[in-house]
C-alpha cells in the first residue's frame, strides 16, 4: 500500500499538470492505496497545429513558467522567427522546435509514461529507494461517450466505497466526486467538476464547463452514486442453527443511501434501454480488461480500424457481455469476449 495521504497529493498535482501540458483531459479518476483508475479523454491536436505561445504556455505548465527551459525555448522560438522574417529561412525550422514537445501531446501513451515517470521518480527520492515502481504496464479500455463514461465513470468514483474505505463516495477526496465535492468552488474542485461534467454530458454536446454542475449534472450524478454505494448482506445460518448475516459489499446502510438518493431526486436513468443503476451493480471485468466498451456500432468501428490486429477468423467486432455483466448484454458490447472468471 505504497500511496499514502502525501503520495495522493503529489500524484494529483502531477496529474493536474500533465493535463495542462498534453491537452488530455482526466474527466474521471480514483487514487487507490496501491493502484490508480483514469478516465481520460485524448482530443486530436488542433487543426494547424499551436502558437508559439499555447506551445510556451504548455511547457510553463510542466517546467514552470520562469524556468530555464521556457526561457531557452522561448529565445529559440524568437530567433526563428526572425530569420523567418529576414529571408534566412523558411517555417520549418519553426515547426521543427514545436515538434520537439508536440509528439509527448494529445496522445495516452505519452501521457501515461510522462506522469508515471515523474511521480516514480519523486516516490523514489522520498523514500530513498530506487529502481521501478509500477508492476505492469498501463492497460486501457477504449470507451464512447454517453452510457458508457457515465457507467464507468460512476464505477470510478464508487471504488472507496467497495473497498470499504468510506460509505459515502463524497468523503474520498482523492477521486473526481470527492474533489468535486470538497475541493470548493476554485482551483481542483473546480477543474474536477469540470472533467464529471464532461464525462456525463460529452454525447449531449456538454463542454467540460464547471458552471454547469450544480445545474446539470450534479443531484442526477449524487443519484447515481447512492443508489449503488448501500451495503450488501444476505442472512447465513451456521451449523449450530443460529443466524447471521454475511456482507457481500460493502458501504452504507441501505436505509441511509436510499434517503440520500432521495434527497438527489432523480433517478439517474442513462436511457431507456440500461438504467444505470443496473449497469453499477455488475463489478465486471469489462471495465479493465474489455478493450473497447459502448454501442455495438461503436465496437464495430474500431474493430473494423484495428482489424489488423485480429486473426482472419475474427468476422465481427461486437462481443456481448456476459457473466454478472449480462444485464447490460444488447445496450453496451465489448471487443473482447472475456468467457471465463467474469464477475
Amino acid at each position: 500500500m505504497v500511496l499514502g495521504a502525501d503520495e495522493k497529493e503529489k500524484f494529483r498535482a502531477l496529474m493536474r499538470v500533465y493535463e495542462r501540458f498534453s491537452g488530455c483531459r482526466v474527466t474521471a479518476y480514483c487514487l487507490m492505496d496501491n493502484h490508480i483508475h483514469l478516465l481520460l479523454e485524448v482530443p486530436p491536436m488542433v487543426v494547424g497545429g499551436l502558437s508559439d505561445r499555447q506551445l510556451l504556455d504548455r511547457l510553463s505548465a510542466l517546467y514552470g513558467a520562469s524556468s530555464a527551459k521556457v526561457a531557452e525555448v522561448t529565445q529559440e522560438l524568437a530567433e526563428a522567427r526572425q530569420r523567418v522574417a529576414d529571408g534566412v529561412a523558411d517555417e520549418e525550422v519553426v515547426a521543427r522546435i514545436h515538434a520537439r514537445y508536440t509528439y509527448r501531446m494529445h496522445d495516452l501513451g505519452e501521457f501515461m509514461k510522462g506522469l508515471l515517470q515523474r511521480y516514480t521518480q519523486w516516490h523514489n527520492g522520498r523514500h530513498e529507494r530506487s529502481g521501478r515502481l509500477w508492476e505492469d504496464r498501463f492497460k486501457s479500455v477504449i470507451v464512447e461517450d454517453g452510457a458508457a463514461a457515465r457507467a464507468v465513470a460512476a464505477y470510478i468514483d464508487l471504488n472507496p466505497v467497495r473497498a470499504g474505505m468510506v460509505e459515502d463516495p463524497a468523503g474520498y477526496r482523492w477521486s473526481s466526486y470527492g474533489e468535486a465535492i470538497g475541493g470548493g468552488p476554485r482551483g481542483q474542485g473546480r477543474t474536477a467538476r469540470a472533467g464529471l461534467v464532461r464525462a456525463w454530458g460529452a454525447h449531449q454536446g456538454m463542454e467540460a464547463d464547471a458552471g454547469l454542475w450544480s445545474e446539470r449534472v450534479a443531484r442526477v450524478y449524487r443519484a447515481v452514486l447512492m443508489g449503488q454505494a448501500a451495503e450488501r448482506t444476505r442472512e447465513t445460518i451456521a451449523m449450530d442453527g443460529s443466524g447471521g448475516r454475511e456482507v457481500l459489499r460493502k458501504g452504507m446502510a441501505a436505509e441511509k443511501a436510499r434517503r440520500l438518493q432521495a434527497l438527489a431526486g432523480e433517478d439517474g436513468s442513462v436511457s431507456a434501454e440500461v438504467p444505470l443503476a443496473t449497469v453499477l451493480r455488475c463489478r465486471v471485468r469489462y471495465f479493465t480488461d474489455g478493450a473497447v466498451i459502448g454501442s455495438r456500432s461503436f465496437v464495430d468501428e474500431a474493430f473494423a480500424a484495428g482489424r489488423w490486429r485480429f486473426g482472419p477468423r475474427r468476422r465481427s467486432g461486437a462481443r456481448t457481455l456476459k457473466g454478472g455483466a449480462a444485464p447490460m448484454a444488447q445496450s453496451l458490447w465489448s471487443l473482447r469476449d472475456l468467457k471465463k472468471g467474469i464477475t
